[in-house]
């Protein structure tokens, strides 16, 4: 596995492990949110950050993390790959090479919040609604 910058051509395939990782993970999401987020992800928040994906041998992508200002603002790994290090590679790439010491979670997904707590953040705070204003509480979280 490496990590490299994605490119926009991976964007595709970005977008493809985007929703199968929220999928598998984010069960609090009805169809409707998903619909809703896929093209600004696409569009717009892809843009907005500093993308590095995990590739395997034959260029598959693995997973993905986009960072912005020292903040780890996405890190999704395909389904197929959870469990075998792509985002825990990918996380201490993003503190190591990028900087990052904080990171958001969403409060209904408890597997990400112990991963996190794992990797070393603690939570700070706690917001009550998503940064769209939607009812999907934030878990702030810094590096201990």
């Amino acid at each position: 596995m490496q990590i490299v910058r994605a490119e926009k051509s991976d964007y595709p395939e970005l977008i493809d492990v985007w929703e199968a990782s929220v999928r598998a993970t984010h069960t609090f999401l009805q169809e409707q949110d998903i619909a809703f987020l896929r093209p600004l992800i696409f569009e717009q928040y892809f843009d907005a950050v500093a993308l590095r994906c995990a590739k395997n041998e034959t260029g598959q992508i693995l997973g993905f993390c986009g960072v912005a200002d020292g903040k780890l603002e996405m890190l999704f790994v395909s389904p197929e790959s959870r469990g075998q290090g792509v985002g825990s590679a990918l996380c201490a790439h993003a503190i190591r090479e990028m900087g990052v010491t904080s990171v958001d979670v969403n409060e209904q997904n408890p597997q990400a919040l112990g991963f996190y707590e794992h990797i070393g953040f603690k939570v700070i705070g706690r917001s009550p609604v998503d940064a769209m204003g939607k009812p999907f509480p934030l878990l702030h979280m810094t590096l201990a």
